[in-house]
């Protein structure tokens, strides 16, 4: 199989949007998701994000997930998460599985993550799809749809070049998670203008983005 040519930009945008969540903290709960109950600090453990490919070399994407105990239930819950329930990699690597896979076979889509260096096999890719299958906002950009979540992650990318850090409120955010415990997992899509119009802001805003500084990360 012939290896799809992606737009070098997609995926300088696709890197720069995961890699922004790198060493991430996500530290906040208000309440048991399960009984409403207060919650106290448990522990914080790592999780993997993302796994992409930079310079030809495997890079782990991890971020670190606090842990509760509920004071009323006594159960272990985590911080609010950029994770689906039930899965074991970031909800925006999951919404390009899904977005990608209205357009493609299963098949075609691992190998158009792959082009676009973030590593996610034939396997998970149809397991997401049909075990996670959803209605995920998205626009196009330079002719393929792209999930809402990497376009404003690659936002908030953009953002820590010039010097200012990434939160993990606006990681979630981002990636369309308002609390722990909603049940939609992602924000209304924007109405949109023209379908250009975000490819048009994307361009502007990588356009002068010095890949020296993207590449150190």
């Amino acid at each position: 199989m012939k290896s799809p040519l992606v737009p070098p930009m997609l995926s300088t945008i696709v890197q720069a949007a995961l890699v922004a969540v790198d060493s991430v903290t996500f530290g906040e709960c208000t309440a048991c998701p399960v009984c409403g109950g207060p919650v106290s600090g448990y522990d914080t453990r790592k999780k993997v994000f993302a796994l992409v490919r930079e310079n030809e070399r495997e890079r782990t994407i991890r971020v670190a997930v606090r842990r509760f105990s509920c004071r009323r239930c006594g159960r272990i819950v985590n911080a609010d998460e950029p994770f689906y329930p039930g899965t074991r990699i970031g909800s925006p690597v999951i919404d390009l599985c899904l977005t990608l896979a209205t357009t493609m076979p299963v098949n075609r889509t691992a190998a158009w993550l792959d082009a676009m260096d973030v590593i996610v096999n034939r396997t998970s890719c149809r397991l997401y799809s049909r075990d996670h299958a959803r209605a995920v906002p998205a626009t196009a950009l330079f002719g393929i749809r792209m999930p809402m979540s990497v376009i404003s992650l690659s936002n908030l990318a953009a953002g820590a070049g010039q010097g200012s850090p990434v939160s993990g409120a606006e990681v979630l955010a981002a990636c369309g998670f308002p609390s722990a415990g909603r049940a939609s997992f992602h924000r209304p899509l924007p109405k949109e203008g023209k379908e250009g119009d975000a490819e048009k802001e994307e361009k502007e805003r990588y356009v002068q983005a010095p890949e020296q500084g993207r590449n150190s990360q």
